[in-house]
């Protein structure tokens, strides 16, 4: 296995992927947790051919041993959003972990600008430019030294991908903080359903949120908790096949269809309780960019939170 500390870019073009991690397998399995017959083998070559992609900074076999005794995991969701200039930084993090115990799920959001040292690179910069520099790979590396935790799997996807999604589970509704118009859409305080396309209007808005990204990424928590009480509902089963066929041109992950399975059998009850949480820091300048600072304690009590 790859050790964090001995980290080396791999080469290769890195796909460009989204970030609105969505938890896109619970809501296939530990949301639905139904799959026909004549689903099956769509699935599980659907997984295992175009969604699996291991990497070399996670030890799965540490990992399936996890998974087979029902252990607690942390899984990092991450993507980009490859709009325009973009060079395929994930624009936010989320690591989930599961806890079968007490059926709890925990999602912590890790500001894209965290100041951290890069894993393989010796310097310090941006957490998400991890991914510009080594892809899911260097990023898992360096949350995991980040926040000295070990990470069981990751899930990345595209952001035509949640688009598609939503439209196909949706409509999703979310309790919006804030109200805003952005000149296509309207978003009052309170209840607001939303359209693939609406969603995405509603996850990228940052300028007129007095909490700048801290209120984009509890706004992406929104959606990620939305998507997966809709695909449980019971009108979604029979949504599962055009579901697969989103996700396998969509999504990337380490998990294998077999792994899937097991953390039905094991993690299906997490959901009962969701819970979520942004890690706190104070902006800086450095050098003219903007960074955030996240101090030790506070990286202390998150480590606690996903190890807990």
């Amino acid at each position: 296995m790859l050790k964090r500390s001995e980290y080396k870019k791999k080469k290769g073009l890195k796909k460009r992927w989204v970030i609105i991690p969505v938890v896109v397998v619970l809501t296939l399995l530990l949301g639905t947790g139904v799959y026909g017959y004549s689903l099956l083998s769509k699935a599980k070559d659907t997984v295992n051919t175009k969604m699996h992609e291991p990497i070399e900074s996670i030890d799965l076999t540490k990992t399936k041993k996890k998974v087979k005794a029902s252990e607690p995991l942390n899984v990092l969701l991450l993507g980009v959003d490859a709009r325009g200039a973009d060079k395929g930084r994930s624009d936010a993090l989320m690591v989930l972990s599961l806890d079968p115990q007490n059926d709890a799920m925990q999602i912590v959001s890790i500001p894209r600008d965290t100041r951290t040292m890069i894993a393989g690179k010796g310097f310090q910069d941006k957490i998400n430019h991890a991914y510009a520099f080594g892809g899911a790979d260097m990023s898992v590396a360096t949350v995991e030294d980040f926040l000295d935790i070990d990470l069981d799997y990751y899930v990345r996807l595209n952001m035509e991908g949640l688009q598609e999604l939503v439209d196909e589970i949706g409509p999703i509704t979310v309790q919006n903080n804030i109200a805003w118009k952005d000149g296509k859409y309207d978003f009052p305080k309170g209840d607001v359903t939303m359209d693939g396309a609406k969603t995405m209007s509603y996850v990228r808005m940052r300028k007129q949120d007095p909490a700048g990204d801290f209120g984009r990424t509890e706004r992406q928590r929104n959606v990620i908790e939305a998507i997966v009480d809709t695909g449980a509902t019971a009108g979604s089963v029979t949504k599962i096949h055009n579901m697969i066929d989103i996700l396998g041109n969509n999504m990337s992950t380490n998990m294998d269809f077999d792994d899937m399975k097991k953390m039905f059998s094991g993690y299906k009850n997490t959901r009962k309780h969701m819970n979520s949480y942004m890690m706190q820091g104070q902006g800086t300048k450095i050098d003219g960019i903007y960074y955030m600072n996240v101090a030790d304690d506070e990286i202390a009590k998150v480590h606690d939170m996903l190890k807990r």
